[in-house]
C-alpha cells in the first residue's frame, strides 16, 4: 500500500510541469486559416553580360595570353541582354492588393508576377523599397483578394510557437514549423532591425514570407538564414511586423522612408575596453566620432562619451542605439544619458532627419513623388551599371512620378540635361525646375538609357 502511494505521489509530481507548457496548436487548422493570404513572387531582371569571342568569355584571353582579346585588340566586346529570374514569397495584408515581401526579393526587377494560393497569377508594380530594413511594398489588381491578420510583434516571447508558410526552391505555400528562439537579435547585415530569430526550416524562396504566430497573425516577415554553408542550419531570422507595417505605410502614404538621425558613430564594449572607461561591465553605446553640425554635437556629445539610455530607454548594447534614434520623430527633443570622465550626464538632443544627410553613401531625397538614394556600389552589381547617377528608391502611388512612368530601381542620370551624382543635387534640380512643364529626365533600366519626362 505504502508503494502505491508512493507511485502515485511520483507520478503526479512528473506530471504537474507538464501541466504548464505551452501546448502545440493545431498546426493543420493553423495553416488553413492563413494560407490564402500568401502568395508566391517571381521576378524577372535584365542584365548586360559581355559576349563570347568565337566561343570563348572575353576574359580567357587575358588569363591565358596576358591580353584583352585575340591579336591584343583594345575594344570592349558587344554586350548582350540576359535574363535573370528570381523567385520569392510575400503576403497581402490589405484588400486593395498590397503585398509585403523582402527588398531583395524586388529589387532591380524588370516584371514581377503574384501567384495566389488559388493559382490566379497578377502582375504587380513595385511601389518602394527600403534596404536598410529589407522590406517592400508591392501592390496587385483584384477583388475579393483574401489579407493576412496582423499581429503584434512586441507581445513575441522566446518559446512562442511559430508557423512560416513560403515558396522554398518554387515549391509554394510550404508549411514549416518551430519556435521563437530569440527576441530583438541585432545582426551586421541589419543595424535597424531587432531580428525575431526562429527555428523554422526557411530556405532560398522562403525570404518575404509571412511568419504567424499560434493565432494566425503575421508577426514578422522571414528575411534571412544564418549558414556557413548555405543550407537551412537551424537559424532563421525575421523582420518584426510592426516595423515592416510601419516602413509599409511609409512607402504607400509618402513614397520614402524618414529615419531620425543622431550624427554619432558608435561602437560596443568589451570587459577590459568597459574597464578602461570605469564601467563594472560591458553596457551602452560608445562614442567613436561625432558629425560636425550634427544633433549630437550641437547637444554637447563627444568622442569617448558612452550613451547609456536614449530618452528613457536603456542602451544596453550598441546594437540598440540606432534603432531607438531611427524610430524618433524628426525634430522631437530626447533625453541622452550619457558617461563621461566616470560622471554620469544627462544631454538634451533635437533630432534631424538622416534623409538630408549627404556624403555618406546613405543619402536620399523626394521631389514629386520620388524617393531617392544615394547609388551604392552593391547596386551598380545588382542592376549592371557602371556610370553614375541617383537611385530611384520608390514612387508614391498616383504622384506625377508614378503617372510619368517612373519605377522604383530606375537610375536618374541627368535631370534637365544636367548630370547628377547626388539626391541633394537631383532634389535641387527638380526644385529649380519650372513647376508648370515637365522635366526631362534620363533614366537607366535594364540594361538602356532612355528619357521620361516626369510630370508637374
Amino acid at each position: 500500500m505504502f508503494m502505491n502511494k508512493t507511485l502515485v505521489i511520483l507520478a503526479l509530481a512528473l506530471a504537474a510541469p507538464m501541466s504548464f507548457a505551452d501546448p502545440a496548436p493545431d498546426f493543420t487548422a493553423l495553416v488553413a486559416k492563413t494560407k490564402d493570404a500568401v502568395v508566391s513572387i517571381e521576378v524577372e531582371s535584365r542584365v548586360s553580360a559581355p559576349s563570347t569571342i568565337n566561343g570563348f568569355p572575353p576574359e580567357i584571353f587575358e588569363d591565358f595570353f596576358g591580353f584583352p582579346e585575340p591579336f591584343g585588340q583594345q575594344f570592349e566586346a558587344p554586350r548582350e541582354q540576359r535574363i535573370l529570374q528570381g523567385q520569392g514569397s510575400g503576403f497581402i495584408i490589405d484588400s486593395d492588393g498590397y503585398i509585403l515581401t523582402n527588398a531583395h526579393v524586388v529589387e532591380g526587377a524588370e516584371k514581377v508576377r503574384v501567384q495566389l494560393n488559388n493559382n490566379k497569377e497578377y502582375n504587380a508594380d513595385v511601389i518602394g523599397l527600403d534596404k536598410r530594413t529589407d522590406v517592400a511594398l508591392v501592390k496587385i489588381q483584384g477583388d475579393h483578394l483574401p489579407v493576412a491578420k496582423i499581429g503584434d510583434s512586441d507581445q513575441v516571447q522566446v518559446g512562442d510557437w511559430v508557423l512560416a508558410i513560403g515558396s522554398p526552391f518554387g515549391f509554394s505555400h510550404t508549411a514549416t514549423q518551430g519556435i521563437v528562439s530569440a527576441v530583438a537579435r541585432n545582426l551586421p547585415s541589419g543595424d535597424y532591425v531587432p531580428f525575431i530569430q526562429t527555428d523554422a526550416a526557411i530556405n532560398p524562396g522562403n525570404s518575404g514570407g509571412p511568419l504567424f504566430n499560434s493565432k494566425g497573425e503575421v508577426i514578422a516577415i522571414n528575411s534571412q538564414i544564418y549558414s556557413r554553408s548555405g543550407a537551412f542550419n537551424g537559424l532563421a531570422f525575421s523582420i518584426p511586423i510592426n516595423m515592416a507595417k510601419n516602413i509599409a505605410d511609409q512607402l504607400k502614404d509618402k513614397g520614402e522612408v524618414v529615419r531620425g538621425w543622431l550624427g554619432v558613430r558608435i561602437q560596443g564594449l568589451d570587459q577590459t575596453l568597459a574597464e578602461s572607461f570605469g564601467m563594472e561591465k560591458p553596457q551602452g553605446a560608445l562614442v567613436a566620432s561625432v558629425e560636425e553640425n550634427s544633433p549630437a554635437a550641437k547637444a554637447g556629445i563627444e568622442n569617448g562619451d558612452v550613451i547609456l539610455q536614449y530618452n528613457g530607454k536603456a542602451v544596453s548594447k550598441s546594437a540598440d542605439l540606432p534603432a531607438y534614434v531611427a524610430s524618433t520623430p524628426i525634430g522631437e527633443k530626447v533625453e541622452i544619458k550619457l558617461l563621461r570622465d566616470g560622471k554620469e550626464e544627462t544631454v538634451k538632443a533635437e533630432i534631424g532627419n538622416l534623409n538630408d544627410v549627404s556624403g555618406d553613401g546613405k543619402a536620399s531625397a523626394s521631389s514629386r513623388g520620388l524617393s531617392l538614394g544615394t547609388l551604392e556600389n552593391e547596386d551598380r552589381e545588382a542592376l549592371d551599371y557602371r556610370g553614375k547617377g541617383v537611385r530611384i528608391n520608390g514612387v508614391k502611388p498616383g504622384s506625377a512620378a508614378e503617372k510619368s512612368g517612373l519605377r522604383a530601381g530606375d537610375i536618374i542620370i541627368a535631370v534637365g540635361g544636367k548630370r547628377v551624382e547626388d539626391p541633394k543635387t537631383a532634389q535641387r534640380l527638380l526644385e529649380k525646375a519650372n513647376s508648370k512643364r515637365p522635366v526631362p529626365l534620363l533614366i537607366y533600366r535594364n540594361g538602356q538609357n532612355l528619357y521620361l519626362a516626369l510630370q508637374p
